[in-house]
């Protein structure tokens, strides 16, 4: 019951942020784009030309909704990275350091939504920092640390997935977007860990948690 109670917990967290995100990129009267603007963009509290780090008019009415929705994405992913227990992970570092980073990326959406860029960029970028370095770090833990029942396909693509998003991160950081622009870029760097959620806590709504001996 706490590994389905975890998994339920990551498919709500990550379901309405998806919709809380499409509702608030709709109300912008000049077209938002996920190639020009970056995530932050839709939790800034003022109307304002933004320089860095690439020039463009930020105007989000729907600030409010969305940097709600980031805080209670983050409470939602440590909730699942704290129950999920035995039904996801073995016992051992490399699942104790996986659960720790996903929780840390939990907490960096948190920090996101109290303190939107425009308004305490220091602890705004310590939250991004949480969910792209952190989070991602775990991603790629946590397919060293998923309990033997999970397939060796998952395992594998989970970690492949997280140093995919690492290196997004690199490039994000170094300003070089092949192609996709700032947001794409950051979206390649912070979105996996959220399809990733989903994906296995789908999985494991679907077809049932099996618990594995060790702590929880």
């Amino acid at each position: 019951m706490r590994g389905r109670i975890g998994y339920w917990a990551w498919v709500v967290g990550v379901v309405q942020f998806f919709v809380v995100h499409r509702v608030a990129e709709s109300a912008w009267s000049r077209p938002y784009d996920w190639a020009r603007n970056n995530i932050s963009d839709l939790g800034n509290a003022h109307c304002a030309f933004q320089p860095e780090p690439g020039p463009r008019y930020v105007c989000s009415p729907e600030h409010g909704l969305m940097n709600g929705s980031f805080v209670a994405l983050g409470v939602l992913l440590v909730v699942g990275a704290a129950l999920t227990g035995g039904a996801l992970w073995r016992s051992g570092p490399a699942a104790a350091a996986g659960r720790l980073g996903l929780a840390g990326a939990g907490a960096g959406f948190v920090l996101a939504g109290l303190a939107p860029a425009d308004v305490n960029e220091n602890q705004h970028v310590l939250g991004a920092l949480l969910i792209m370095a952190v989070g991602n770090i775990g991603l790629v833990l946590a397919g060293f640390g998923m309990a033997d029942h999970a397939p060796p396909a998952l395992r594998r693509g989970t970690t492949l997935l997280g140093c995919a998003a690492i290196a997004a991160f690199g490039l994000f950081l170094s300003h070089r977007y092949l192609g996709l622009g700032m947001g794409g870029m950051e979206r390649a760097a912070a979105f996996p860990l959220l399809f990733w959620a989903l994906a296995v806590a789908v999985r494991g709504i679907t077809r049932g948690a099996s618990p594995v001996a060790g702590p929880q």
